[in-house]
Parts: structure tokens; sequence; C-alpha cells
């Protein structure tokens, strides 16, 4: 199957007159998952584990695990950013994944976005990419 893109997605909604005639249309897209679910579904993907995402978030323990099992249902930003690090997630996928809790999705054009964004695509840990928002005067992932 393959897979439509979100600007194609936003490009075909311009051709409905319901919901329910895009629903039908599209329904292999749609994100119907909780948050956790979708965490866990994208750990499950990529084949890692909770431990090692947590490990490489560097994240506190407990927080991570409350994200995981839907007890801490809306975390900020920063905190997903970290978690979509420790996943080795692309920039798409991590605004995404920002973009089903409800936060603003990486921008180019705010420098700690940019910062964030070039650590992402040339595979930075999350202390790398501290050590450059620090460098650069710019507020660190917490």
């Amino acid at each position: 199957m393959i897979q439509k893109s979100t600007t194609e997605l936003l490009k075909e909604l311009e051709n409905f007159n319901s919901f329910k005639e895009y629903q039908n249309a599209n329904k292999e897209y749609m994100i119907s998952k909780s948050l956790s679910e979708y965490l866990c579904d994208l750990i499950s993907e990529k084949g890692l584990t909770k431990a090692e995402v947590i490990r490489k978030s560097e994240l506190n323990e407990n927080y991570a695990y409350q994200l995981f099992s839907g007890l801490k249902s809306s975390p900020n930003r920063d905190k997903l950013i970290c978690l979509s690090v420790g996943m080795s997630l692309s920039v798409d996928d991590t605004n995404g994944l920002l973009k089903l809790a409800g936060l603003l999705p990486l921008y180019p054009r705010v420098k700690r976005d940019s910062i964030i964004i070039i650590g992402i695509n040339n595979d930075k840990s999350v202390m790398e990419i501290n050590e450059t928002l620090f460098e650069n005067d710019e507020e660190t992932l917490n």
C-alpha cells in the first residue's frame, strides 16, 4: 500500500463535502489511537524497548513510563522531542507525534527549533542537541 503524505491528505480534503466521505476514502491513514498507544506502536515498529528509548531520551524513568502507560496524557513539547530523539524518529515523524499530542511542530524559522531539526537530521543525541542549544544561548530540552 502506498502511503499518502499529510500534504496529499490536506489537498484531498478540499474535494470532500463531508467528513464521512473523507473518512471512508482515507480510513487507513487516520490515527485513532491515544498518544500512549501510538508511542508503544512506534517503539514496536522500530524494534526498540521502552527502557532503551527512555535511556536515549534522557527523561526521568517514572515520567516516561507514565507516558507509555497513558497515566500522563499531556506531555510538554520538549519531553516528546526527547522521546522522538530516543526513538531516532525523523523530523516528519517527530512533527507528527507533536501534532498528535496537540503541540506545535518543529518550525525551521525558529532558531531553537532549527537547532533541534539539525540535531535530529544528523542523528545527534539529546545531550548533543542540548550542548548546541546551550552554545547558542537557547533553552535546552528539559
